[in-house]
């Protein structure tokens, strides 16, 4: 599939910043989390800011973006217009937390909207991954892993941006510095079994199995079916490079969970509060790119069921 830049940036910057605000609207209430007024009014504003920057990006892929409040109303059938509407509710919620905060209204209906606006995150998240995780035609797509990966992703990237708050404002404990570490462990172990899966698991529809001839000798379309580049090649029918793609995994690895655990521990030390803070700011915009290079690759591996009909093989990939 192609991998529009828009869509990257909104799968990226969205998972962050749903999974920062499901961070601050479960711990807050709970106490484990500073209650200044500055401190919860930066952090909502910093998760609200990469939502929106996240939707905003979404729109520019639209041929119509005018006509997108259409997609609410197929909320029965569409993951895509379910996430639109679990979208625009949690905005609703996520900005009472901000102003009861402000006010220090941190009282019953404060922690109320804070559960809301986390849960509504998880809600979208899961939205935005069945999208894809329903797309039978992808099978790199229709995989099991794929939702457990965009949750634990949100989760690790709200995290690390949640410790360099927390950085910032001096109270970023051990504690919290190790458990970011954890999510980014189980965040690359998740990525690593999805790869694998995709890796190890082939199309089930191929030109035997399409034409009805025996499977046992290689089969090729004589000509192709068009002479010039159409919709469907573009947007479907990009490859990478089994090399490329190897090499952007290591990236993604080591720039998006194993860089950003080491310096988020190192954070996590007891010392200078603007080291603190460097080093925990570096860990997440480090993770940031890692995602956004692993989320390429989720769309660059991705192999539609209609390859088959213009390249002959729809699992091939040129080496």
């Amino acid at each position: 599939m192609h991998p529009a830049l828009s869509i990257i940036v909104f799968t990226t910057f969205s998972g962050t910043g749903y999974g920062l605000l499901a961070w601050l609207g479960f711990l807050a209430p709970s106490g484990m989390l500073p209650l200044g007024r500055s401190f919860g009014v930066t952090g909502i504003a910093l998760a609200i800011g990469f939502i929106t920057t996240g939707l905003l990006s979404s729109t520019i892929h639209l041929g119509h973006p005018e006509r997108a409040w259409r997609a609410f109303s197929e909320w029965r059938s569409s993951w895509l217009s379910r996430e639109g509407v679990a979208a625009t509710f949690t905005y609703a919620p996520a900005l009472l937390f901000a102003g009861l905060w402000l006010f220090e209204s941190t009282g019953t209906l404060w922690a109320i909207c804070g559960w809301l606006a986390a849960i509504g995150s998880i809600v979208t998240v899961i939205c935005t991954a069945m999208i894809y995780r329903s797309l039978k035609p992808i099978r790199q797509w229709r995989n099991h892993w794929v939702v457990p990966n965009y949750l634990l992703l949100a989760a690790m990237a709200g995290g690390l941006w949640l410790a360099v708050l927390l950085a910032v404002f001096d109270v970023l404990s051990p504690a919290v510095a190790s458990l970011a570490a954890v999510l980014m462990v189980a965040s690359a172990a998740v990525k690593s079994a999805y790869w694998h899966s995709i890796d190890k698991n082939s199309s089930g529809s191929t030109l035997a199995s399409a034409t009805g001839l025996p499977g046992d000798r290689p089969i090729r379309p004589l000509d192709p079916p068009h002479t010039e580049e159409n919709y469907l090649l573009r947007e479907m029918g990009y490859r990478v490079a089994r090399r490329h793609a190897a090499k952007l995994r290591r990236i993604a690895l080591v720039a998006g969970f194993g860089v950003p655990a080491i310096l988020v521990v190192l954070a996590g030390l007891p010392g200078s509060g603007i080291t603190s803070a460097v080093l925990a700011l570096a860990a997440a915009v480090s993770a940031t790119g890692g995602i956004l290079v692993e989320r390429w690759l989720f769309f660059a591996e991705a192999t539609h069921t209609v390859a088959l009909y213009y390249r002959g093989d729809a699992t091939a990939r040129p080496r």
